[in-house]
């Protein structure tokens, strides 16, 4: 059992070392750069002990995308968790939100980006996504029940507009000296009718 367990252990480790490597290329080189090949020199670990892991790049990038929904969700619950007045909660949500994706452009990209092998809204929705989208829904849920509309759809369509505003505003496609004014008409936007 024990020789089982060590195992198990170094697969995870190794696994780790995959992820983490393959986040850190992606950080500083851009997600073109993260090949198998790389990142087996960088782990150093054959290909053939990355394919045991994973299935190729796409599956890597799937598994830095969860584990970037797993700190997204814990830096909005953060974030949000001192306030108790609902503009203030979804301010500091869509403040970390942002802050996050220009940050971290890279992992945002994967999570938000790249086509990746993970569902979205469905049961089969890994928990940290679920953790994620719920920071959001606690977020609105005031808003949405004082408006009468769903509340998952609301949490989608503010989603969408962060998105929207960190994709635009990444590629350099925004004023930047307009940002707080955007965030602002966004959040009046969710606000009214509360």
């Amino acid at each position: 059992m024990a020789v089982q367990q060590r195992r198990e252990r170094e697969r995870a480790d190794r696994h780790r070392l995959i992820v983490k490597a393959a986040r850190e290329l992606a950080e500083a080189e851009g997600w073109g750069a993260v090949t198998t090949r790389r990142l087996a020199e960088r782990v150093e670990y054959s290909q053939p002990v990355l394919y045991s892991h994973f299935k190729g790049k796409s599956a890597i990038v799937a598994a830095v995308a969860v584990e970037g929904f797993a700190e997204l969700a814990t830096a909005l619950r953060q974030a949000r968790a001192p306030h108790h007045a609902p503009r203030a909660a979804l301010l500091a949500l869509t403040d970390t939100y942002l802050d996050f994706a220009r940050e971290q452009p890279a992992l945002y990209a994967a999570m938000f980006v790249h086509e990746i092998d993970v569902e979205f809204g469905s049961e089969a929705t890994p928990e940290p996504l679920k953790a994620a989208f719920g920071e959001f829904l606690g977020a609105i849920e005031p808003l949405a029940a004082a408006r009468g509309d769903d509340r998952e759809t609301f949490a989608e369509v503010l989603w969408s507009a962060l998105h929207g505003l960190a994709t635009l505003t990444e590629g350099s496609r925004m004023r930047p000296h307009e940002h707080r004014a955007r965030v602002d008409l966004l959040l009046d936007m969710a606000v009214s009718g509360a």
